[in-house]
């Protein structure tokens, strides 16, 4: 079977989040990269895409300069990553999906719910892939726990404890870092800053696991730090549309917390547990029972989380794995196959939502509002 062919935007040489995409997309030999525009600075841009064989032509200085390049080409790319600051994903993801592009964007996928909800429009219209890069979603005990939900082994879900909190911007010292200061700029990360950066990530995977969508949300935000303009600290509680109470905490000054993602499941008849840093188990809890370590790799998971296990058991499979889950499901979608699990320009939409609601409602001692999107409201 012949490679796809990628385009990147975004995520050149230093980058934080371009490594991920490069492995993940290539790692199963599915998708090959063909055209990019890297970085900011076009004679940058251009020079790393060619070292890392990208052809001469298709080493682009920019992304207007690659969507006009690519547009008319016999042999355009059939997927582009759009991983570059927050305001620009809007702009460019709808550039390239009304020119008849498949597209992953990084989240948030845009700055507002009314670019969202135009995403979704330029999507259905075109019938081209947006997808969104909540790669968590894609690590196989994550679709073990959502395929236990579905399948009824804990019953109906009571509770979700989510967390998403890292102390690595805890220094106030590091005020200056670039790769620290964007993520407090609203006119860099939009209006918020901790909740949108991380949080949403931890609000996808509670609706993702639960199989249902965040109705209401109650916030409180905090800049622990007084020359954030943005929060860097947020606490918020959710209810789901089937009744299910949910209960977030991420924060970016938990000095001693590394990576801090996890999220507890609590059912009728049982409970479930995962950590991003202990990914290959899921903790699982029957009621009355013993609590018992489900392991990846092992016999009698869920096909979901067979499907998405790539190496024998207790052998590690960490982030850039997730990503390359999230490329072989996008690969299956380009190629006819849609997988159910594969995260949208709905769940977007879903996001950025939750965000602005958030923002409201922390500046309104923490009401409780309406979380879901005016376009599915009815």
């Amino acid at each position: 079977m012949a490679k796809l062919r990628w385009g990147m935007i975004g995520g050149g040489e230093g980058s934080q989040i371009g490594p991920a995409h490069r492995l993940g997309a290539q790692a199963d030999g599915l998708f090959e990269l063909t055209a990019g525009a890297l970085d900011h600075r076009a004679d940058v841009g251009r020079e790393y895409a060619q070292r890392l064989g990208v052809a001469a032509d298709r080493a682009y200085g920019d992304w207007q300069e690659m969507l006009a390049g690519e547009k008319d080409r016999a042999d355009r790319v059939d997927l582009v990553t759009v991983a570059t600051p927050n305001s620009t994903h809007f702009e460019i993801t709808k550039a390239f999906l009304e020119a008849g592009f498949n597209v992953l964007c990084e989240k948030p996928m845009t700055m507002n719910v009314e670019e969202g909800e135009e995403i979704v429009r330029v999507a259905e219209a075109t019938g081209k892939i947006c997808a969104v890069n909540y790669c968590y979603s894609a690590y196989p005990m994550i679709r073990q726990a959502r395929a236990m939900v579905r399948a009824g082994e804990i019953g109906k879900v009571r509770l979700v404890v989510t967390n998403f909190s890292h102390g690595h911007h805890g220094d106030a010292g590091d005020a200056d870092n670039p790769r620290v200061r964007w993520r407090y700029d609203p006119a860099m990360a939009g209006v918020s800053g901790q909740f949108a950066d991380c949080g949403i990530h931890a609000l996808h995977m509670a609706s993702f696991i639960c199989n249902d969508q965040v109705e209401k949300l109650s916030a409180d935000f905090a800049s622990t730090i007084s020359s954030r303009e943005l929060e860097d600290d947020a606490m918020v509680n959710f209810r789901l549309s089937g009744g299910t109470v949910g209960r977030l905490w991420t924060s970016s000054v938990a000095i001693g917390r590394q990576h801090g993602f996890d999220i507890q499941i609590f059912g009728e008849t049982g409970g479930m547990r995962w950590a991003s840093e202990q990914p290959n188990q899921l903790i699982y809890t029957p009621v009355g029972g013993r609590t018992q370590v489900i392991e990846k790799g092992e016999g009698g998971l869920h096909e979901e989380a067979q499907r998405l296990s790539r190496v024998a058991i207790a052998h590690p499979e960490g982030f850039p794995l997730a990503v390359a889950n999230i490329y072989c499901e996008l690969a299956d979608a380009i190629r006819g196959e849609v997988r159910d699990g594969l995260p949208n320009a709905a769940d977007g939409l879903r996001s950025m939502a939750a965000v602005h609601i958030a923002v409201a409602s922390a500046k309104d001692n923490g009401a409780w509002v309406d979380a879901r999107p005016p376009m599915f409201r009815t």
